[in-house]
């Protein structure tokens, strides 16, 4: 119907067309006709003009549909209708085919006409709806614009906020934690005599230097110094050795020795990146090794994670499944994170290893 639909159109709709198939159609109408006069005589002389008319009246619209009708009386006439070679109408019964054949064509021609009718009403009313897919796609596609500016913006206040409280910790908790650890000290010179008040003092002050050291493991944790004084590549070496040591996983890690500075919010996604991607391997994928390489050359920044574990779900890759993660928001986060910056993050896993690949454009550094 629709290849129907399309020619009809592209035939009523151009100028000449129409008419050029209606003379043709009719002609071919005619000949065929002449090729069974031997066999049909002055019998049924409209047999194959009716098809003809009925065509034209379907494809080529009202004005070429009279022209074929009036060519195929003239030729049926002037052919195959006694006398023949001449337009002289003789009896009733030629008057009267005259007029049936008049008849049934204009019943096809108003049959054309109407569905040629109700097939522009089909294709404005698709013009109409394709112009209102077309207006709700770029409302769409605004929407989605608007959320992802929404969570770049979001996660840049979350970094924001884990610095300020770092700093807040390392510099005014951490100096009061210091000074009570020093006057403890001091009480306990004091009353060395009194052994018991001396043990409990030496106890609080070894809690004092526990509690001071989980504090500023937890503000370098939330955000390295090292990531804004020295660069990625040393929070980086920092982080794996202190998880190394924790996690008693052994962790691979390649950074090329003039690997330069980049902008603070590009290595702040790929610090994090990195710290999620230990933090899968040491909970669900049960791998004892972990490889992390880190290259760049003059476009990109690229980043790969690499286990021996069981694998990642496929389903981290829609669904954030670890609610308990500290840092980041699981593979959605780590996605939508990367993606803020124009760079791209795969995931590829299967029965033995994962490897999370990360790739930024080369941001210099402010």
């Amino acid at each position: 119907m629709a290849t129907n639909a399309s020619l009809s159109t592209r035939i009523s709709e151009t100028t000449g067309m129409g008419y050029a198939v209606a003379l043709l159609a009719t002609v071919v109408a005619l000949l065929v006709r002449l090729g069974l006069n031997p066999f049909l005589g002055d019998y049924v002389p409209y047999i194959t003009l009716l098809p003809a008319v009925a065509f034209c009246a379907w494809y080529c619209g009202l004005g070429p549909s009279i022209l074929s009708v009036v060519l195929a009386l003239i030729g049926a006439q002037y052919w195959f209708i006694s006398p023949e070679h001449s337009l002289r109408i003789v009896g009733t019964a030629h008057v009267i085919g005259i007029l049936v054949f008049l008849s049934v064509s204009s019943v096809l021609m108003a049959m054309g006409e109407a569905r040629r009718r109700h097939e522009q009403i089909l294709w404005a009313a698709q013009r109409e709806l394709g112009e209102a897919v077309k207006e709700r796609t770029v409302e769409l596609d605004r929407t989605n614009q608007n959320l992802r500016e929404l969570s770049a913006r979001l996660m840049q206040l979350q970094d924001d906020e884990r610095r300020r409280i770092a700093r807040e910790l390392h510099d005014s908790v951490g100096q009061m934690l210091a000074a009570l650890g020093m006057n403890l000290a001091a009480v306990g010179t004091d009353i060395e005599r009194l052994v018991k008040t001396a043990n409990t003092v030496n106890d609080s002050a070894a809690l004092v230097q526990e509690l001071s050291r989980e504090v500023r493991t937890i503000s370098h944790l939330l955000h390295p110094p090292l990531l804004d004084e020295a660069g990625l590549a040393s929070a980086l070496h920092w982080y794996v050795e202190g998880f190394a040591e924790r996690s008693k996983i052994k962790v691979d890690l390649e950074i090329p020795a003039d690997f330069e500075r980049l902008d603070r919010e590009s290595e702040t996604a790929i610090f994090r990146t990195v710290q999620e991607c230990l933090t899968n391997i040491h909970r669900p994928s049960g791998s004892t090794t972990a490889s992390i390489r880190l290259m760049s050359d003059a476009e990109n920044v690229r980043l790969e994670v690499t286990d021996q574990g069981c694998g990642v779900l496929a389903g981290k890759l829609q669904h954030d499944v670890d609610e308990k993660t500290v840092f980041g928001m699981g593979i959605v986060g780590m996605k939508e994170r990367i993606r803020q910056f124009g760079g791209q993050l795969t995931l590829s896993t299967g029965r033995q290893g994962t490897t999370v690949t990360a790739t930024l454009p080369v941001g210099a550094d402010e």
